[in-house]
């Protein structure tokens, strides 16, 4: 199995895998991204405060984190295929459920719980089956992958207010989970990695004897890209818990900027068609800044834990200024930077977490982390819309969520002075090893 993770396949049928996530990133991220254009239309409709109303996609980032090792032992158990077909099923129901729009508790069960949940049973083995895929361009196949959310996010921002405008907010939520059920046939065209293997391994099977070739045969059906159980024990490793609360920092802003923008926005009487082009902006720098991180981190230059903290820095810099914007234009141009650091964050994360643990054990951490990431996507957007309602500005929201991603750099920092100390202590410990054999035989020379 170790053999088969290590020499995946890096291409052929493994481009078709990147382009059905690159569906099902757009789906499913990109809509839960453009959701702000509801926000205010859904706080009007029940006369609620921020903070009640934020609750909604603070639901739905929480299920889609929590769900996420769920996720990953039904792809230890079943296929990678069969769960994100499920995953597409669950988020329709949870858009179709909430086109009813009885009340707000009943918007949290849809459009946040079971919407949620398919994103997380449809985001999560995708993004994973990418990774098995590919080894030496996996920073790029990632990137390739993770781009799908901005590319429909610059689409969705511009037909979700059209939709909206149409046929009322009620309305686009049932049009936007029919468009979800693409997601399933994405999924069908996600063949297991299994089947790759066996056609290779053929022509090697045709000289052994029959007995050595059926047992290798039973073993290319329990698939390279599975485990036989889900890895709990990595909440004991220093480095994934470091990263693992990295995580958890980053995931409590990451959803505060898209949220409030568009409210923003409108508190500086910027007009609506406006405002939902900042969302295409948004988009468009996301898609580039992604596209251009993975081709630089496939050339391998800088570490990828590195490359990740100077984005990380970028991105907090880039929210901290963006309050300071008082029209469209100064909105846009900081807007635009935010977007593209984040884009070049979102494309490294993924590889980083598999650099860190290693492919045997990649499916369980992708679960965990996103579990331990749920805390941070759960209280971000609450905790953001009370300073909000307090502050009585939408700047407060920004400036939360800069100086959490500060903080989470650090754990960075120390997550990569953890593993040179244990890469200094690695090569020391084999220093005296290689040095006894030329001392040895130097000091038999001269007794002789």
């Amino acid at each position: 199995m170790q053999a088969k993770d290590s020499n995946p396949p890096d291409g052929g049928y493994g481009w078709v895998v990147v382009v059905s996530a690159f569906m099902v990133m757009g789906l499913t991220a990109a809509v839960l991204k453009t959701f702000g254009l509801f926000f205010v239309e859904i706080q009007q409709h029940f006369d609620e405060l921020a903070s009640t109303t934020s609750w909604i996609t603070s639901v739905t980032i929480a299920i889609f984190h929590l769900g996420a090792p769920v996720a990953s032992s039904l792809c230890v158990r079943y296929t990678h295929r069969a769960v994100v077909i499920t995953g597409g099923l669950l988020a329709f129901s949870g858009m179709a459920l909430g086109f009813l729009g009885l009340n707000m508790v009943w918007m949290y069960a849809t459009t946040g719980f079971l919407q949620g949940l398919g994103i997380s049973f449809s985001w999560t083995p995708a993004i994973s089956i990418v990774s098995h895929y590919f080894s030496k361009k996996r920073a790029l196949a990632n990137a390739i992958a993770s781009a799908g959310e901005c590319a429909f996010a610059f689409t969705f921002g511009p037909f979700f207010q059209w939709l909206i405008s149409q046929y009322g907010w009620k309305g686009a939520l049932l049009i936007i989970g029919g468009i979800q059920l693409n997601i399933c046939v994405c999924g069908v065209l996600m063949r297991p990695l299994a089947s790759s293997c066996l056609l290779q391994a053929g022509h090697s099977e045709t000289e052994t004897p029959l007995g050595n070739g059926a047992s290798r045969i039973e073993k290319e059906d329990k698939s390279p890209i599975t485990h036989k159980t889900f890895n709990w024990m990595l909440v004991r490793r220093p480095e994934f818990v470091l990263y693992a609360i990295f995580g958890l920092l980053a995931a409590m802003s990451f959803f505060v900027p898209p949220l409030f923008l568009v409210p923003l926005s409108y508190s500086l009487g910027i007009d609506e068609s406006w405002t939902a082009s900042l969302l295409s902006i948004l988009a468009m720098v996301d898609f580039a800044g992604r596209l251009l991180c993975g081709w630089y981190a496939n050339l391998h230059v800088t570490k990828t834990v590195h490359l990740l903290t100077m984005t990380i820095t970028l991105i907090s810099t880039s929210l901290m200024l963006l309050p300071l914007a008082n029209n469209y234009l100064s909105l846009a141009i900081f807007t635009g930077f935010y977007g593209f650091f984040f884009g070049t964050t979102v494309a490294v994360h993924i590889t980083v977490l598999a650099d860190v643990v290693g492919m045997p054990d990649f499916d369980s951490a992708l679960g965990l982390f996103m579990l331990i990431r749920s805390t941070g996507g759960f209280v971000g957007p609450p905790l953001a819309g009370l300073i909000v309602d307090m502050a009585g500005d939408y700047r407060a929201g920004f400036y939360m969520a800069g100086a959490t991603l500060v903080l989470s750099a650090g754990f960075l920092v120390t997550l990569d002075q953890l593993q040179q100390r244990k890469e200094r202590g690695s090569q020391t410990n084999t220093k005296p090893e290689k040095s006894m054999l030329p001392y040895s035989s130097l000091h038999l020379l001269k007794l002789q």
